[in-house]
């Protein structure tokens, strides 16, 4: 069985300018994915010369951004998402990120996005 992973990035900037850097095929492009390109809701994500689908099935403006991968569907485990909360008492932006990992490769996972976000930070000059 996966685990579930739910890891929380804060982000100096504003709503808005985040939102568009994880709905986008420009700005996951920066960050994300070597190339990503979108037909309707199909975003194909290309690494290296690996490349896999997922259909944008959630999107809430300035707020949360849901992709199930394509081939998956009958999974539990089959989507990643990206959500943006403001911190009440601090008004800190947090970028919340739910993905799933093997137990085995949660480490790796846990590398992964924290070394993308650090690639989006700097894209984001923050």
């Amino acid at each position: 069985m996966r685990l579930k992973l739910e890891l929380e990035y804060t982000l100096n900037c504003s709503q808005k300018v985040l939102f568009s850097w994880l709905c986008t095929p420009e700005g996951l492009e920066e960050w994300f994915a070597d190339k990503v390109t979108v037909e309707k809701d199909l975003f194909t994500f290309t690494w290296d010369k690996t490349e896999s689908k997922a259909r944008l099935s959630a999107l809430k403006e300035n707020k949360f951004v849901r992709f199930e991968w394509v081939g998956k569907e009958n999974e539990e485990s089959n989507y990643f998402e990206f959500r943006i909360e403001v911190q009440e008492l601090t008004s800190d932006l947090a970028l919340i990120i739910t993905d799933f990992a093997d137990p085995e490769e949660k480490d790796d996972g846990i590398f992964l996005w924290d070394t993308q976000i650090g690639d989006l930070k700097r894209m984001l000059g923050i």
